[in-house]
Order: C-alpha cells, then structure tokens, then sequence
C-alpha cells in the first residue's frame, strides 16, 4: 500500500490504548502498524472528499434538475435585467 518512494513524514501522537488498539488491528490483517494506518487515513480522506465535492441528489432532485435543463422556466424580469447588464459591462 505505501509508496516505494515515501517523501513526506507524518506523526501522531496518540494514547497507549489507542496505539494498542491499532496494532492490534493491523496484526489481525496481518499489516504492519504504519500500513494499517495509512491505509485507513486515506480510505477516510477519499470519503470525506467525496462526500464533500460530490452533490448527490435524491431521486426526486435528480428528475427535478433534468426537467429544468430540458424544458428550462422562462426568462424573468430579473434574469432579463441581468442579461441586459452583463451586455453593458461588456460593452463599456
């Protein structure tokens, strides 16, 4: 799991029974102490990344957001104002 070529360090300070309880982990899996636990930081990294770059939408949400891009709502007067000041900015 760890690279061939490490290049960064990383250290933790951590109680006796947490450090006990994560030896014993990797014993079981048969992993060394560090593999174990760079493993399990970046399986918690990946998650935490993808659960917060990825928007997941509830079924419900998702036909909701494919009606909108194929049939779009018509222009409001805000929307419309917007337009005509965007058109404005550029042309100045």
């Amino acid at each position: 799991m760890m690279a061939t070529l490490a290049n960064a360090r990383l250290e933790a300070r951590v109680s006796k029974d947490i450090h006990a309880m994560l030896k014993r982990a990797a014993e079981l899996e048969g992993r060394s102490l560090s593999d174990f636990v760079i493993s399990a930081a970046q399986a918690a990294a990946q998650k935490t990344i993808s659960e917060t770059e990825v928007l997941q939408l509830s079924i419900r949400d998702q036909h909701l957001f494919a009606e909108a891009l194929i049939q779009p709502p018509q222009h409001n007067e805000a929307l419309q104002r917007a337009f005509l000041h965007h058109t404005q900015l550029l042309a100045e």
